[in-house]
């Protein structure tokens, strides 16, 4: 290696327990494929959410990969109006503290290793604007899916390029056209967020419009999976490079400790193959509304079909909190729910979902909005969705 000119990458990963991992997994990718690479990934903890389990998070030591913790900026009020703008100003007023670990990283590692660029998340987007004062370039790391980054492109660019106002789509059912899915799809259908008159689609769509700046997106996903939205973004002349690297997976060590994990290990074991629907909507994945847990109850029930639900109990406090687990259950759930369907289905909290997922008995999965590449193309109707049966 000596005498090889060394670069370092700086990765910014958003404060979500899914996001650091990915991240991580990402980094070990790329410093395996050149022995001149180092990455420093820069951890900003949410201390909105102290119980965050992202807040215990420690990955594995690698001689090329170092972490830091960015000192938590305290300065907002978990109580303003909307939490997408708390959000949004969460990370705006992380760039000073970034700007300075970035400053000691050049400095600690002097003339030998060049800042390559910066590699950041979704909601990191302010970032770019400390990536330019060093002059390197910043790419976009997109844990989601391709489809997923087409649908907020796409909505940015009605708003800002064709003056509309995408949030009058909230409860239409008028079918869009998105470039990134391969059939038209009742705007009802698409995720909340997107029309949330209240800062959410605002904060989203902001984003988006930032991603447009970067040298380069990289998305986790890969061609055979999302073909149709890989070439729809790779022929807008408007949108970055964009790369595939997927499937990133991330096995989480929590659960080998968990002491759920064998009892849901177990009940899956007993099931036939292909035949369970799961249901998980992330980890800050909850409902406020326990009308619309009743309904999904009713709706798992006559379906006939088996089930394992990840059902988790909003934070009593701010939106971004992580959920808890439901101490009883049959406060939520309608009365005699958990004893009719006590043969074909089971209620969890924590769920382990990368190996319930590559589970032999697990034949469908409903999940949340951010990793849509299956629901974007849900009429392709590959026999492994459980909803394409419906």
């Amino acid at each position: 290696m000596s005498g090889k000119t060394k670069a370092e990458l700086v990765f910014i990963p958003s404060p979500g327990r899914g996001h650091l991992p990915a991240t991580v997994d990402m980094a070990k990718l790329l410093i395996d494929r050149d022995e001149r690479l180092s990455i420093t990934v820069l951890v900003i903890k949410p201390s909105y959410d102290p119980n965050s389990s992202l807040n215990s998070y420690s990955p594995e030591s690698n001689s090329r990969i170092r972490f830091i913790d960015i000192t938590t900026v305290n300065s907002l009020s978990m109580s303003m109006s909307s939490p997408f703008a708390f959000h949004k100003l969460f990370m705006e007023n992380h760039r000073d503290p970034v700007r300075k670990s970035v400053t000691k990283i050049v400095e600690d590692f002097g003339p030998n290793c060049g800042l390559a660029g910066f590699v950041i998340d979704l909601s990191c987007t302010a970032m770019i604007d400390v990536a330019n004062e060093f002059d390197v370039p910043t790419y976009l790391f997109f844990t989601s899916g391709a489809s997923a980054l087409g649908l907020l492109l796409h909505f940015q660019g009605l708003r800002d390029y064709q003056n509309q106002d995408v949030t009058v789509f909230q409860n239409s059912s008028e079918e869009l056209s998105i470039p990134s899915y391969k059939f038209p799809v009742p705007a009802k259908f698409l995720p909340a967020f997107m029309f949330h008159k209240e800062g959410g689609s605002m904060m989203f769509l902001d984003y988006a419009k930032r991603f447009r700046e970067t040298k380069g997106i990289v998305v986790n996903t890969f061609m055979e999976l999302e073909s149709h939205a890989m070439k729809s973004l790779s022929e807008d002349d408007n949108i970055p490079p964009v790369y595939s690297v997927g499937p990133i997976l991330h096995r989480d060590e929590e659960n080998d400790r968990n002491p759920k994990y064998e009892e849901i290990m177990k009940w899956l074991d007993e099931q036939p193959d292909l035949s369970v629907v799961f249901l998980c909507f992330g980890s800050r994945g909850c409902f406020d509304d326990i009308n619309q847990v009743k309904e999904i109850a009713v709706a798992l029930e006559r379906s006939g079909h088996r089930f394992l639900w990840s059902l988790r109990k909003p934070a009593n406090g701010h939106r971004f909190q992580t959920p808890g687990e439901y101490d009883n259950l049959e406060e939520v759930l309608p009365e005699g729910f958990l004893e009719r369907n006590a043969g074909i289905g089971k209620v969890i909290g924590w769920a382990p979902q990368i190996d319930i997922l590559s589970h032999r008995a697990v034949g469908g999965f409903v999940s949340h909005s951010t990793w849509k590449a299956c629901g974007a193309e849900c009429r392709w109707r590959c026999g492994r969705c459980w909803l394409s049966s419906k």
